[in-house]
């Protein structure tokens, strides 16, 4: 097949396409590189205007006139590669806003691809207007929007999670929906809303290119290293506040027995070789499921703190806290079972490597990559 990829989240389409590539598909990836994460594509898209004395000008302009110069770029971007963008088998969206613009600009775009290509597939990734009105009625047990409900932020700060529930972007999510194939859940967290909708084509799990993550034993010779990688921007959506009320109590109880570290807002390959020492692994606590970066430190053989639900070991028929561990919002309870951990280290060892083997048997690119193929083809 010939293969269009269009956006990123959190590197899925890069591994994504590395898994088609490897068997034997034609692929290419468009891109503006997920923000800071700053992910390659073959035809990459630059997010300009985003910092410094240019994003006061931009700023400007846009409380000035409603006009958004890093949208309009990036749109013109876009189209000034319309001849490579053409008589593709399968194009995917990473999710309703792939490129990031306005949504006038994600929808001609949208309308471009569907033009000049034969088949138009969507991902849920990120946030989309079917899994914000889900968690905005309150049909998981937590969310991310938890923090919200609970006056931990406010709507202006959050305003780029809300966004699907403004009232024009209903009219942007049918849009979208009327010009797909069908749409692909990568995990229990978008696969719940999905449930009985008619374009709905199931779960593919999120691929991960095993060849590139190094399996890293946990022996634990001294200290038992605890990594806590923060986006600000995500700070309270992600469930920080409780990762570090918990630490804080760790380092205390623990003070000769724990290491902790931090990082902050760091770019992927920066982010990614930074926790290589560590055996526990902080990645987020409003989740069912896990996503991007608690799947690679999975790989890596750590034990992750994240999303696993009973859906989640439903789903695949696995045991609690059998290949990683479920992070709740409760510092008492995150305090709890890192001290289980620390007070019996063989433990770190016995999941660091049940994860490596979940991750090799469920999220291989290769085997994920099969799955798409198959559903596209059908």
């Amino acid at each position: 097949m010939k293969i269009l990829l269009v956006g990123e989240y959190s590197r899925l389409h890069n591994s994504l396409k590395e898994g088609l590539v490897a068997l034997g598909h034609e692929v290419t990836l468009i891109a503006a590189g997920d923000f800071f994460k700053n992910f390659p594509a073959d035809l990459k898209l630059k997010r300009r205007f985003d910092s410094g004395f240019s994003r006061k000008i931009k700023i400007g302009i846009h409380l000035l006139s409603g006009f958004d110069i890093t949208s309009y770029d990036l749109k013109r971007q876009f189209f000034n590669y319309a001849g490579s963008l053409k008589n593709y088998d399968v194009v995917q969206l990473i999710n309703e806003k792939p490129i990031g613009v306005a949504l006038p600009y994600e929808r001609a775009i949208v309308q471009f691809l569907k033009k000049h290509n034969k088949k138009l597939f969507l991902l849920c990734c990120g946030t989309d207007y079917l899994s914000i009105t889900y968690a905005h009625d309150k049909k998981y047990r937590y969310s991310v929007l938890t923090p919200y409900f609970e006056d931990k932020i406010s709507a202006k700060k959050f305003q780029h999670v809300l966004k699907p529930l403004q009232p024009n972007y209903l009219a942007h999510h049918q849009f979208i929906f009327n010009h797909i194939e069908g749409v692909v859940a990568s995990d229990i967290d978008y696969h719940l809303p999905m449930l009985d909708h008619s374009k709905y084509l199931g779960l593919i799990p999120n691929p991960i290119n095993l060849e590139k993550i190094e399996f890293i034993e946990n022996r634990i010779e001294d200290k038992i290293v605890i990594f806590h990688g923060i986006n600000r921007q995500n700070f309270y959506k992600k469930g920080n506040d409780f990762f570090e009320k918990a630490l804080e109590i760790i380092a205390e109880k623990f003070q000769h027995k724990v290491e902790i570290k931090v990082t902050e807002n760091v770019p992927y390959q920066t982010y990614i070789e930074s926790y290589n020492t560590a055996h526990i692994f902080l990645d987020m606590v409003y989740a069912y499921d896990q996503g991007y970066n608690a799947l690679e430190a999975m790989a890596k053989g750590k034990v992750v703190f994240t999303g696993a639900e009973r859906e989640f070991l439903e789903y695949y028929n696995l045991a609690e806290n059998e290949v990683c561990i479920n992070a709740l919002p409760d510092v008492d309870y995150l305090v709890e079972k890192l001290s289980w951990l620390i007070e019996n280290p063989s433990k770190i060892e016995e999941i660091g490597k049940n994860a490596r083997k979940f991750i090799e048997e469920h999220h291989d690119y290769r085997k994920v990559a099969q799955q798409y193929f198959e559903v596209w083809r059908d």
